[in-house]
């Protein structure tokens, strides 16, 4: 292997598979939990901080059931590639959002990618558990894809919200500089 050469993980089915889907969703999903943790804190847009705590207690409370699932199937949230790297931008995104409330709106977009990617997990987990017969990993996966949703979704209108409220200064400006101008 070269130096700074990606190594892809091993095709994986079965049992295996579903084992790296669990550890992805955990790795992913304690990503999410640490950037709400901060942001929770530092956004500066007083409704996506009440939003941002809100999810924050229930993707603490889906965090220890996926633990819970995800260990009777070997996994606990290792990191392999497409979580790694959601990670490693969620943690670059959050260390800067402090900085400007252009940087707090990248974190906040990184997280709703990061749900939205959950969202694709719960699809998947609900589909394995119906297969497999396994009704409290259905029944889990159902109000975690649920509320990753709704949670993601309203995230997502906030930070549609949140833009506007960063481009409007610039925009008044320009719209007084062209009045000034006529």
């Amino acid at each position: 292997m070269l130096a700074g050469e990606i190594v892809m993980g091993e095709a994986k089915v079965g049992e295996a598979f579903i084992t790296h889907e669990f550890d992805e969703s955990i790795a992913i999903h304690r990503a999410i939990v640490e950037a709400e943790e901060q942001l929770s804190k530092s956004h500066p847009a007083p409704d996506a901080k009440r939003a941002i705590k809100a999810e924050l207690v229930k993707d603490q409370r889906f965090l220890r059931q996926l633990e819970k699932l995800g260990a009777k199937h070997g996994a606990s949230g290792r990191v392999e590639e497409v979580a790694g790297s959601m990670k490693q931008l969620m943690e670059e995104t959050t260390e800067h959002a402090t900085e400007a409330a252009s940087e707090a709106y990248e974190a906040h977009a990184v997280l709703v990618s990061l749900k939205r990617k959950q969202q694709d997990s719960a699809a998947a987990m609900l589909k394995i558990a119906r297969a497999l017969k396994d009704t409290e990993m259905r029944d889990a996966a159902s109000e975690f894809g649920k509320s990753t949703k709704a949670g993601a979704q309203e995230l997502a209108d906030l930070l549609a919200v949140f833009a506007v409220t960063i481009a409007a200064p610039r925009a008044t400006t320009r719209r007084s500089s062209t009045a000034a101008a006529r």
